[in-house]
């Protein structure tokens, strides 16, 4: 028979709890090693850095809308379609405009030919007191020889060689060119104050700068204009969206009808809490990277701003804090990070994206808020800076037409 299984020594019985313990400490060493791994982080690394997952693309979402009313008749852009600035994008029936267009251009020749007969009637009215002179002259000259026939037949009447007849007759001569030089003197005066009215409708101006040509010229400006804005043009270079509208519809001015936005022009709008603000500064570089692409596409960027306030301050139906329900929430603020053209045009973002932005805030002699615009603040468009001054040369055409002189001199 094989001999009873005995139990080991009493002195081997310690060994499992010095393994537990081994075990114990092996924990704690490792979590002291990742706390003092974590905190060097921190002090060499982490501090220097504010860090969010709340941040988007953002970019311009440019409305396109008519500055006219119409009828929809050709639509020459959709959905995901690149334009180029000044390409037309919506047509709109320009039938009505172009008929105002010809009644505008109409009434301007009109007033043009009105003009002229005000110059013209200067001169006229200047004659007519060149001849009303003469009359006085004239009659000026027949009361010195009707005075000297009165005063002959006055000398010659008391020895009766002149009858009483033909002395009255004599002194109705002199009383009748009295009355032709009043006469005469009457008409100058009334064809000076015609020729003052006249020029006062004419003095200083020129038959292009007239009032009323000047009126009439604007009513071709404003038909002109109506006429060319029924072609809406695309702004700048840019990416269609949200396109609404539809062939034949009826469109109001003012109402959108499809969205441009460039992509050449993106930021990011990273929100940041309250508490990671107090080191952020403008100038200070941004490293960011986009779900999209992935860790594998690091974009550079710098901070360009911080918002003015909070998002809840600008929500559409902002926090009642006042109220006796109350739970404090951390806010965040939108700061403005820009981006580098080059990489967006090698690797491009769309608007609304998911961006993770990390700001190196070691450097914080900057200003926590803007003093002056960013460069790239300004935004333009010259695409409709052209139709004023065809607007302008389609006036002078009509004038020119209408003046019967060359058109460099009725500037």
């Amino acid at each position: 028979m094989n001999a009873p299984t005995t139990n080991p020594p009493a002195a081997n019985q310690p060994a499992p709890a010095n393994s537990a313990r081994k075990k114990a400490l092996t924990t704690v060493a490792i979590v002291v090693l990742i706390g003092l791994a974590w905190g060097g982080y921190e002090w060499y690394v982490g501090r220097h850095e504010e860090a969010t997952d709340n941040a988007y693309v953002q970019g311009n979402v440019i409305q396109i809308t008519p500055q006219v009313g119409g009828t929809v008749t050709a639509i020459m852009a959709d959905d995901t379609d690149f334009v180029k600035a000044g390409q037309p994008l919506v047509q709109l029936d320009p039938a009505d405009a172009k008929v105002a267009l010809e009644q505008a251009e109409a009434n301007l020749g009109q007033a043009v030919r009105q003009v002229r007969s005000l110059y013209a009637n200067n001169g006229t009215l200047g004659a007519q007191i060149t001849l009303r002179e003469s009359d006085i002259s004239k009659a000026q000259t027949e009361i010195a020889r009707a005075t000297d026939d009165l005063n002959r037949r006055q000398s010659l009447a008391g020895n009766g060689a002149v009858s009483k007849e033909e002395l009255n007759h004599a002194q109705s001569q002199l009383d009748n060119a009295k009355n032709a030089l009043a006469s005469a003197q009457a008409g100058v005066a009334a064809a000076r104050a015609q020729l003052t009215g006249n020029q006062a409708m004419t003095d200083g101006t020129s038959i292009a700068s007239h009032p009323s040509v000047l009126v009439a010229a604007a009513r071709v400006r404003e038909a002109y204009l109506a006429l060319h804005r029924a072609a809406l043009p695309a702004p700048v270079d840019g990416y269609v969206a949200k396109r609404t509208v539809q062939l034949g519809q009826r469109v109001a001015a003012g109402a959108p009808v499809m969205s441009l936005i460039a992509l050449n022009q993106l930021w990011v709008d990273a929100n940041f809490k309250e508490v990671q603000l107090r080191n952020i500064r403008i100038g200070q570089p941004v490293t960011l990277t986009a779900d999209l692409y992935g860790r594998k596409v690091e974009y550079k960027g710098t901070v360009a701003g911080l918002g003015a306030g909070t998002g809840a301050a600008f929500a559409l139906l902002p926090a009642q804090n006042a109220t006796g329900n109350w739970i404090k929430v951390v806010q965040r603020v939108p700061v403005r990070v820009a981006l580098d053209p080059q990489q967006v045009a090698q690797n491009p973002l769309r608007v609304g994206l998911s961006m993770e932005a990390t700001v190196d805030v070691t450097d914080q002699s900057g200003k926590a808020l803007a003093d002056a615009p960013h460069p790239a603040s300004s935004v333009q468009t010259q695409v409709f800076a052209s139709l004023d001054d065809q607007a302008g040369t389609e006036v002078q055409r009509v004038i020119a037409a209408n003046a019967g002189t060359p058109k460099h001199e009725q500037r």
